[in-house]
């Protein structure tokens, strides 16, 4: 049974509200949280619902005839369902968080219309059928993010705002020139025909693989792989909510989402292989994974550091898809949600801190545990589980990855994930040791650099709730992987059953 209105009725939830808000009187402040709210939460049921007729074999698709040639087409697969519902669930949490961390700041009704925008933007790309609806959405989200990187209006926001455009757009090119010229070779690719490119045949490899370098550098800047991660810790003078963000589901998960699309659904896994691609993957990867995470050791403020740990992070994904069998492309595609509950954890305790003790740099924790016990345990289950210790998410990722190497024949792939997460241990632990083990200063307004608010507890609670279900939630997909439609569980039906030969 086709259903083609719910992925329709989805991206509505958000597309349509942003005119909404932008309409808005910046002073109904009331109007638009109920207005956020409500189309979070109406999203989340919807996926939710699309979860439920997915497997229960129902088709969802959607398309029409742009130009000749080339379609607006949406169809819901088991990977875009994954990615859907992690934009969602996150976008009910960041919008929770937002309201609160923005409350009495001027623009809030430009800010949560391009997060609107920005939320819309990526459940297009999860639900997008071929490589030109996903084009379509993944530019509309260049557009969509900018205004929140420059939120603030000062010169640093500007120039950072600046500089995310100029790789941004330049990937967005790049990306184009490679859809068109694929276009050009073999008609317009719905994800999934992987046949379409593997029947050219051998005379066809060397264009092949040419035309997925240039698709790789397109998509490779907004998945910050190294050199093209420039703009990524710089994009950090945005408000907290944003580089959440942008480093748990939207920008840099869109990128690494689309590198898996090419690898196993425009490509094949088993035609990147024969093309001899799949050892590149592996050591770019293993490049931006090492290269991110000494980076982020010489961070001195707590952002900066979060965005080189997301830099690292991140290239695990590409790191599991190059590993060629089920474990490692297991732990690639499950990493996309694990990375994004973990990261936006830690996101959220940064503007925590910043909120509510005005604290930017790493040397100003010290003891801010004892006077925010929630956000540091939150900040600790989130460190932890990045560098891959049990029960947190990021342990599964870890485990699966080091059997896919194994399974793979890459034995060295195991020295890189002990060294990864030896630096990860390096540049987190210190900060769980300021947080919790050194003496911080005396209670008492004016100790901390910008202390306010000693009459309630910690912190709002709009800031404080979000941390905690995200936090539960690293938690839980730990503990309970090996139970029905968890992230791990998901992962190892769409590798096992759509994209493995």
């Amino acid at each position: 049974m086709s259903q083609p209105w719910l992925p329709l009725f989805i991206l509505a939830t958000s597309l349509l509200v942003a005119p909404l808000i932008f309409v808005l009187p910046e002073r109904a402040w009331r109007a638009r949280a109920v207005v956020n709210l409500s189309a979070a939460v109406l999203k989340l049921v919807l996926v939710a619902l699309l979860v439920w007729g997915f497997y229960q074999g129902r088709d969802y698709s959607f398309g029409f005839t742009v130009v000749d040639g080339a379609a607006f087409f949406l169809q819901v697969d088991a990977l875009g369902l994954m990615f859907a519902g992690l934009s969602a669930l996150l976008w009910l949490a960041t919008t929770v968080y937002a309201i609160g961390y923005l409350e009495d700041s001027p623009n809030r009704k430009r800010f949560f219309g391009f997060f609107s925008l920005c939320i819309a933007s990526t459940v297009g790309i999860a639900l997008a059928g071929n490589l030109f609806t996903f084009l379509l959405f993944y530019e509309l989200l260049t557009l969509a993010t900018y205004p929140l990187v420059v939120h603030r209006g000062h010169d640093k926001a500007l120039q950072a705002g600046t500089i995310y455009l100029r790789y941004t757009l330049s990937g967005g090119l790049v990306l184009l020139l490679g859809v068109v010229a694929l276009h050009a070779l073999v008609g317009d690719i719905a994800f999934g025909q992987r046949e379409r490119l593997a029947d050219l045949g051998p005379e066809a490899h060397p264009m092949l693989t040419v035309l997925f370098l240039v698709l790789l550098l397109g998509l490779g800047v907004k998945a910050a792989l190294v050199p093209l991660h420039g703009w990524l810790p710089r994009a950090m003078v945005a408000p907290a909510p944003v580089s959440a963000l942008l480093h748990a589901v939207a920008v840099v998960k869109a990128g690494a989402f689309g590198i898996v699309r090419l690898v196993y659904d425009v490509y094949g896994i088993s035609l990147v292989h024969e093309l001899g691609l799949l050892m590149l993957l592996s050591v770019i990867a293993t490049v931006t994974i090492l290269y991110g995470s000494v980076k982020a050791l010489s961070q001195q403020e707590l952002k900066p550091r979060l965005a080189y740990s997301t830099v690292s992070q991140v290239s695990y994904i590409v790191l599991g898809i190059s590993l060629f069998g089920p474990f490692g492309t297991i732990a690639g595609l499950v990493h996309l949600m694990h990375q994004g509950l973990m990261k936006v954890t830690l996101f959220y305790c940064a503007g925590n801190y910043a909120e509510e003790l005005g604290i930017h740099r790493i040397d100003e924790l010290d003891g801010a545990g004892r006077r925010m016990p929630m956000t540091s345990l939150a900040f600790t289950v989130g460190a932890l589980g990045m560098i891959g210790l049990p029960p947190v998410a990021g342990f599964i990722t870890k485990w699966y990855l080091g059997m896919g190497a194994v399974q793979a024949g890459m034995s060295w792939v195991i020295v890189v994930l002990m060294a990864s997460s030896l630096l990860n241990a390096a540049y987190f632990l210190p900060i769980l040791h300021r947080l919790w083990f050194r003496h911080g200063p005396a209670h008492g307004h004016g100790n901390w650099p910008e202390e306010r608010n000693l009459g309630r507890f910690e912190t709002s609670a709009w800031l404080l709730l979000p941390t905690a279900a995200t936090t539960l939630f690293s938690i839980l997909v730990g503990l309970l992987a090996g139970m029905t439609f968890s992230p791990l569980d998901l992962a190892t039906f769409v590798a096992t059953e759509e994209y493995l030969p």
